[in-house]
This record gives C-alpha cells, structure tokens and sequence, in this order.
C-alpha cells in the first residue's frame, strides 16, 4: 500500500475544491468585491457539490439542507493572500438570523474561510461577512437564492 505524505493530500483537496467550484460556478459572474485593499472573493454552494473525500478532509457534513460559504481575501494589488479575522451571519427574509462559524485554511501560498448555513428549498439568505485585520476591517453583504440539491 502507498501511502502519501499529509501535506500532498490537503494539497490534492484544495485543488479539488477550486476545480469543483471552477466547474459548478461557471454561468455566474465572478463573486467578487473590492473592499479597501483587498478583493474579497466569496461563494455559497450546496455541501452535496462536495466530494465525500473533500467533506471529509474538511469536517463539512453533506446535507441537501446545508450550504458551505467559501471567502478568501487577497491583496488588492499583489494578489496574495491574506490572514484575516472572519466573522458574519446570515439572515433569511423573515429575520431570522444564523451566526456563521468560520474555519480558516491554509494551504502552502492560498488561504480561506469555510462555514456552513442551514438552508431551505428556494430561500434567499442576505450574508453580513466581517473582516478584520489589525486597524483594518471591512464588511461584505451579499445576497444568494439556496436551492436544496
């Protein structure tokens, strides 16, 4: 039996994960906002687009009724990633509002944050994302339609 080196796994996951996302997303506009200096890169995806091996790799429970929110923050000019305090929620339109518990990854250069929200069938959830870092800090809103998959 072979057996690979942790590092080469994660690495194989993360590659995983932008190429599904490149796959699924490719009718929409990027989703992307310019805050400051940073460009802030977001997506919201249904959990069952995900791999049983990628949830796994990530502690991500797939559900019809959960959907992973994916933000990476990068430096406006150089690209590069950046190490920020992620904080926010989700509200759907009556209110009700979930906290979302980010978890950041780092793999080699890429760095983000992965939470996940329970959804409902043809429900529109409006996304309040913080983001700090030292003196700076910024927000992200954004609204997305969920569809249960």
């Amino acid at each position: 039996m072979i057996r690979f080196p942790k590092q080469m796994i994660n690495r194989v996951v993360v590659v995983s994960i932008l190429t599904l996302l490149s796959i699924l997303m490719p009718a929409q506009a990027e989703q992307k906002k310019t805050l400051g200096s940073w460009d802030v890169h977001y997506i919201v995806i249904p959990t069952t687009f995900l791999t049983p091996e990628v949830a796994r790799a990530y502690d991500i429970r797939r559900s019809k009724v959960t959907a992973l929110v994916n933000i990476s923050v990068l430096d406006k000019v150089t690209q590069a990633a950046q190490d920020v305090e992620v904080t926010g929620i989700a509200r759907n339109l009556l209110g009700t509002t979930t906290p979302l518990t980010f978890k950041k990854v780092a793999e080699g250069d890429a760095i983000y944050y992965l939470a996940t929200v329970g959804i409902d069938d043809k429900e529109t959830l409006r996304f309040t994302i913080d983001l700090e870092q030292g003196k700076q800090s910024q927000q992200l809103k954004f609204q997305q339609l969920m569809y249960e998959e």
